[in-house]
């Protein structure tokens, strides 16, 4: 296995930093400018510490959509194993909590993934498009009666929190613990969440160990609380099965298979992590977008109908939600110019690649009437393209629609407070007011 600590490709020390990510996107988005005009990607060192022990990792950053386009389209040179969503390989007493379908490759990846959209009936999809209108109906009901304060709390995380679990069986009254763990797990970088402050987190060198500890427990502790919960839904699903997702997982043997309560698990947690934050993350900075971009908003309440579709994949292009994934070379190669070999590591900036002048003209510009819009913020094309993508199109669609008919001056007021993370684009709080 390739060993390599350093590479004769120009070297961006500070980019995975966590401070890195504390700058404006604007400075952030000019660095990613820079590496796209590179002869070839360049190397990123990074350093972390597993549990207390200095160590050094490496990692080639792939800016441009043709090169993350190619890697996505050929997993068996470029492995989500053994890890796809983490800068590091996840140690074994996390795999029964994150090792998802997410960091597998076939055929095990593609036989979950078999399963679960076989869960996805047209009975469950309708039900769940029945639910869309009535949920965000309700939602927009608070607002106009409790006044806005903030849209993230108020509006964009209520919708996808409430339908998937509500999808998956899950019981009402365990949905804020569902939001707070999944918090958790999604602000593993952010002091909010991870309990250790923003000036340890930033410093050069990383978080200290004790540090580490501490993120690490608070991981273990959420990722337990929700695979117990849907474990012991599951155990209750096979004697008792409903009309629900959970019960659709473990009782439907398609092809002499079903999920197992562990994967059950897993699963959720994806889902939840997957698909609550990535249609809150949309639902936020389309306000943002749209407050910013007043004309854009006018083109869109014109015609609502036909410009709503164009508008959610010009606000995923744009916001990105979901920064990088990682794949991880399992045999020698050549990708763009650059020599790569097994044990090599390589991440694929969706960010970036959504931003390529090569593909986009004008491409820092928000125009919702963009065509075409080959974006990458579900994933490349490949095996990994996001499953729920167009789930979350109707949340979106749904949301926007009811949110900008009945509350026509709805608007950001005041600058939104960010996650910190080099994994997502989030927004935890946006002040606004209708």
């Amino acid at each position: 296995m390739n060993q390599r600590t350093v590479a004769p490709d120009p070297v961006r020390p500070g980019l995975l930093d966590l401070e890195f990510w504390a700058r404006p996107e604007s400075e952030r988005m000019a660095v990613f400018a820079e590496l796209r005009r590179l002869d070839r990607p360049a190397y990123l060192p990074f350093e972390y510490r597993m549990p207390v022990k200095l160590r050094r990792a490496g990692f080639y950053g792939l800016v441009r959509h043709a090169d993350v386009s190619e890697v996505s389209r050929h997993p068996e040179l470029f492995s989500s194993e053994p890890s796809a969503n983490s800068l590091i390989d996840m140690p074994a007493w996390l795999d029964p909590y994150f090792t998802s379908m997410i960091s597998m490759d076939d055929p095990r990846h593609a036989r979950i993934r078999k399963v679960v959209s076989r869960a996805f009936s047209p009975r469950l999809l309708s039900k769940i498009s029945d639910d869309l209108a009535r949920r965000a109906s309700r939602i927009v009901d608070d607002v106009l009666r409790d006044g806005a304060d903030d849209f993230i709390t108020q509006v964009a995380q209520r919708l996808p929190i409430e339908i998937i679990c509500d999808m998956m069986g899950i019981p009402k009254d365990h949905e804020d613990t569902v939001l707070r763990l999944t918090n958790t797990i999604l602000g593993f970088n952010d002091p909010e969440y991870t309990g250790v402050p923003r000036a340890k987190l930033l410093r050069p060198g990383g978080v200290s160990p004790a540090g580490v500890v501490k993120i690490s427990a608070r991981l273990v502790r959420a990722g337990m609380a929700l695979t117990k919960l849907v474990r012991q839904l599951g155990q209750q699903r096979v004697a008792e099965p409903r009309d629900d997702l959970i019960s659709a997982l473990v009782t439907n043997n398609i092809d002499g298979d079903r999920l197992t309560p562990r994967e059950v698990g897993t699963f959720f947690i994806l889902l939840v992590v997957a698909g609550n934050e990535t249609t809150r993350t949309v639902l936020a900075h389309a306000l943002r977008l749209f407050t910013e971009h007043p004309d854009q908003r006018e083109l869109l309440v014109s015609d609502f109908d036909a410009r709503i579709p164009g508008a959610i994949e010009e606000i995923v292009r744009h916001a990105c939600p979901v920064i990088q994934f990682r794949r991880n070379v399992t045999r020698d190669c050549e990708l763009n110019g650059l020599r790569l070999h097994a044990g090599d590591k390589v991440l694929l900036f969706y960010n970036s690649a959504n931003r390529d002048e090569a593909v986009f003209t004008d491409p820092d510009r928000f125009d919702i009437t963009r065509s075409p819009n080959p974006h990458l913020g579900f994933g490349g094309p490949g095996p990994h393209f996001c499953l729920g993508a167009n789930l979350a199109r109707r949340e979106i669609t749904v949301m926007l629609r009811e949110v900008f008919t009945r509350m026509p001056d709805v608007r950001m007021v005041g600058e939104p407070e960010y996650l910190l993370s080099n994994f997502l684009n989030g927004i935890k709080r946006m002040p606004f007011a209708i």
